[in-house]
């Protein structure tokens, strides 16, 4: 993860968690998209902003509404190594920074490569990871999350914002940067994730397969780290609150009261 700045880690979620996750995050997007078109509450009250909004939404996930989210986070966080690998890639005690769902439905197009974080120094600690959760098969014509391995870097970034043409070759450092390094494609099976540094360059694709495309997913932050550069996608009443032996536990008093 520190070399590559993305590992993925399979069954995380089981099935069922994964599918009944699944249903709830669509009813509650129907649920806010009501709400916001009626005027009852303000777009970014449940939907946080995304890149190529069209047949696609980052819709942010309250903590007490449904079992099944304190379920899936319970399980994630302490049935898998997802858990542990933030708190030792992160620090002692790092503090939640987003919990949201990503859905790209049929007929979204590709975003362009982004961090989402700016990558100021080569320090090997990360200040975020984002844990993309797959909630059904991911397969290629879905769109899938490109990253670009081992981009999370200043070189990287450096060439990254570097969009001037060579006369010769009529290409930019960054066009040249995107058309030759390797990148994964993240074809998860439901109930895998991707992890990554969130200075690590990547995008969403496409959907053209009819189906819409969730990917549940949660970031964790230093706590040692102010502001990292990206605005967070999560409920304001939740941002700052938790860390995670605060959520964990949270969660466990959430559960016996469900």
């Amino acid at each position: 993860l520190r070399k590559l700045g993305v590992v993925r880690i399979d069954n995380v979620l089981t099935d069922d968690i994964a599918d009944h996750l699944r249903n709830y995050v669509s009813d509650l997007r129907k649920q806010s998209d009501e709400l916001v078109r009626n005027g009852d509450v303000k777009p970014l009250a449940r939907f946080a902003n995304v890149l190529l909004k069209d047949n696609r939404c980052d819709l942010t996930i309250p903590l007490e509404d449904d079992v099944v989210v304190v379920d899936a986070l319970l399980h994630v966080l302490q049935k898998s190594p997802v858990g542990k690998m933030m708190s030792s890639m992160l620090g002692k005690d790092p503090s939640l920074y987003e919990l949201s769902c990503l859905i790209s439905d049929n007929g979204s197009q590709r975003q362009v490569v982004h961090p989402d974080t700016p990558c100021t120094s080569d320090d090997e600690e990360a200040d975020m990871y984002t844990c993309f959760i797959a909630l059904q098969d991911i397969k290629k014509d879905m769109g899938p999350t490109t990253w670009i391995p081992s981009t999370h870097t200043t070189t990287a970034h450096t060439v990254f914002r570097d969009d001037q043409l060579d006369r010769a070759t009529g290409e930019s450092p960054k066009d040249k940067l995107l058309r030759t390094s390797p990148s994964l494609l993240g074809l998860l099976p439901k109930g895998s994730c991707g992890i990554f540094d969130s200075r690590l360059l990547h995008c969403g694709g496409a959907n053209e397969s009819g189906i819409s495309r969730s990917l549940f997913y949660f970031t964790f932050k230093n706590s040692a780290i102010g502001y990292p550069g990206n605005p967070a996608s999560i409920r304001p009443e939740l941002l700052s609150k938790y860390t995670l032996k605060t959520l964990e536990a949270e969660l466990k008093k959430l559960k016996k009261k469900k």
